[in-house]
Formats: structure tokens, sequence, C-alpha cells
């Protein structure tokens, strides 16, 4: 993988990290179509580099973090549900993320379900009953990290599943985003810290010690992917609370469609579409 690739996969994951498209299954795209070689690193990098984006939530929300110990055990409580279904379903999961063709349908899908997102859940101002404090009950942190789930799929999008588990529990569109955010803290970081460790001991395994484990240049391309996935999730996060606020979720639905139906047609007509 060159600089140039690093950089690109660090842009499209800080751009779509936050919005409800996938972002793995926008990297896994753009990996297909500039034929990146799919080796240990690569599929380590487009995990490690969600750190950076997940920060950019530190940054914007800083002065949230400073809320009452049980705001933290609600976002543990939603946490744990993608812990164990991760833990059980990892080979599952490792094995989708090879597949162009499951990103596809998956877009094209949840675009529909995005469809229709506005419909069954009207936005509702604080006066009208929605909820704008992002501090669900426990149960409602519960049903939420089930949602999140759902995004165990590449193309899912781990952000569409939990903002719309956040509506189904009667959040306002912003809260329920903003608790996405928080939410994707512990699910990416976990996530991150996981792989480095399967990527260690795969390592470790063939003989290579932990001084070794990165070459120097394999260490500046994570350091320059998560610094270009925080800029640019910086700017996309907060641009899309106050888009999705306003306009809802429709707009990303055609766009998922589009994607996906594009796709389709192009593994149809048998254009080689996998990760080399």
């Amino acid at each position: 993988m060159s600089y140039w690739h690093a950089v690109l996969l660090a842009i499209v994951e800080g751009l779509t990290e936050f919005l409800p498209i996938s972002s793995t299954g926008h990297m896994i795209i753009t990996s297909a179509l500039l034929g990146i070689p799919v080796t240990a690193f690569t599929k380590l990098y487009l995990v490690v580099i969600q750190l950076g984006a997940i920060l950019s939530v530190l940054a914007v929300y800083w002065k949230r973090f400073f809320q009452s110990f049980d705001f933290y055990l609600k976002l543990l409580v939603a946490f744990l549900p993608i812990v164990v279904v991760g833990l059980l379903l990892k080979k599952h999961i490792d094995a989708l993320l090879d597949s162009v063709t499951t990103v596809a349908v998956m877009l094209l899908v949840g675009g529909v379900v995005l469809l229709f997102v506005d419909k069954w859940f009207p936005q509702e101002t604080p006066q009208e009953g929605g909820r704008p404090v992002t501090n669900p009950s426990f149960k409602e942190a519960l049903l939420i990290g089930l949602f999140q789930c759902l995004a165990v799929v590449p193309g899912v999008s781990r952000s569409a599943a939990t903002i719309i588990g956040g509506l189904t529990q009667k959040l306002t569109r912003r809260a329920a985003a903003e608790f996405a955010f928080f939410l994707a803290m512990p699910t990416m970081a976990a996530a991150a810290v996981k792989d480095v460790y399967d990527y260690y001991k795969d390592a470790h395994a063939q003989g290579t010690d932990l001084a070794h484990l990165f070459t120097a240049e394999q260490l500046k391309q994570l350091a320059l992917g998560n610094v270009v996935a925080f800029v640019v999730a910086l700017l996309a996060i907060q641009v899309f609370v106050g888009f999705v606020t306003k306009y809802g979720f429709r707009a990303f639905g055609i766009y998922r469609i589009i994607v996906g139906g594009i796709l389709l047609i192009l593994i149809g007509l048998g254009i080689n579409l996998k990760l080399v």
C-alpha cells in the first residue's frame, strides 16, 4: 500500500464514519477500485484509522464528556452487545470484509430502509415529545446497542444502525446521532485493540517480535492515516448533525441505493471488483 492509498482511504474513513452510508463498505469499495493488495497490514489499517475519526468526537463534544458516571455506565451497557457478537462471529465477520458483493447488497437494502426512516420516525421538537438529551435509560441504551450489532455486516453502517436504534427510543435525530457518536468511541477503540492484538499474535507465531511488528513505513502510514481521518471527520461530523437535523435521512438512502445498484450492475457485467 502506497502513501497515496493510505491518505485516500483515510479521507474516505473521515468522510463516512459518522454518515449512515457505511465507512467500512466505502473503504472496501475504494480498496477494490484502486486494486490495493489485501494483506494483514491493510486489513489492520482499515480498522486502526477509525481511531483518528472517533477522536473527532472528543474534540467536538469534549464538554459532554464531563457528564455523570451514570452516562458512562449506559455507554457500557450499549457497548456490551457488540463485544459479545464480535467475539462470537469474528471469523465470519473477517470473511465478509473481502466481499464487495455483500457491501453492495447491504448498501442497497440499507438505502431502502433510510428512505422510510423519516416517515417512521417523524422529527419532533423537544416540546412535541422528542427527547433532546443524549442520555437514554439503561434499557434504551441496551436496545440501541443491539441495533449496533447489525453493523457487523459490511455495508450496513454502524452509524445508521445505531441512530435508527436511538430513534426507536424516541430520541430526536440530533440526540440519536450524538449518542451514536459517543458509542462509536469504545466500539472502534475495542475493535482496533483486538485487531492489533490478533495481528501481533499472528506475527509472533511466525517469529516476529514486538519491536519489529511494523516497519517504519507502516508506522508512518498509520500515523498519517489517523491524522487525516481525524481532520476530515472533524468537519464531517458537524456538517452531518446539522444536515440530518434539518433534512433527515432520505438523501443518504438515495445515495446508498445508487451506489449499491451501480456496484451490483458492475458485478453482474463481470467486472472484477474483488479485493486482490
